[in-house]
């Protein structure tokens, strides 16, 4: 019976060792809370909403050439001090104005309001008022006549689609590749009404 016992507590012990080795870290932020793990984009998008995995871009190597976690502020832009942003064309702004603080999972840690403005309270959908700015931020992309009002739209996919072609150029035989700024239903899912 001692030997049975023994095993069945291994055999417990190894199973819960490899069942917790296939979860992602844990991000816990001020107050016991996590950053959200999937986060919905595009609700009102005519091709359908994106379920976004937030925690996979924050816990798991994601940069372009697979050595890396995405730093907060490559989409969080806005959460770093104007200094550093400017360093990052076309970005121009942070929030607040006067901010000297870069967003990180260690910052958000100790200040929940690490964040600060959240993508659409500058970025608002077509022909709105955005909530922090008198209006739409436009940007004049490198080979571009032309100005490009940058709508939440317009933000996500420069942002998303951009990030994306990245890495399948930088890992071309990665599989299976993300999905690039071409293949739009890859991402938008049309949900049942």
């Amino acid at each position: 019976m001692k030997v049975f016992t023994t095993f069945a507590i291994a055999l417990v012990s190894l199973l819960v060792v490899s069942q917790s080795a296939s979860v992602p870290p844990s991000v816990t932020v001020q107050g016991g809370k996590e950053p959200p793990a999937v986060i919905i984009l595009g609700v009102d998008a005519k091709l359908g909403q994106v379920k976004f995995n937030h925690l996979d871009h924050i816990t798991k190597k994601r940069s372009a050439d697979g050595t890396k976690q995405i730093a907060c502020v490559e989409c969080h832009h806005t959460a770093q001090p104007v200094a550093e942003a400017v360093k990052h064309p076309p970005h121009k702004t942070v929030w607040p104005a006067e901010r000297t603080t870069t967003l990180s999972l260690e910052l958000l840690a100790t200040d929940a309001s690490a964040v600060g403005a959240a993508c659409r309270d500058c970025h608002a959908r077509a022909e709105t008022k955005p909530k922090l700015l008198a209006e739409i931020p436009q940007v004049k992309f490198a080979g571009s006549d032309e100005p490009t009002i940058m709508t939440n739209q317009q933000a996500f996919h420069h942002t998303c689609g951009e990030c994306h072609d990245a890495v399948v150029k930088a890992r071309p035989d990665l599989t299976p590749p993300p999905p690039t700024s071409k293949k739009c239903v890859a991402c938008h899912k049309k949900t049942a009404a």
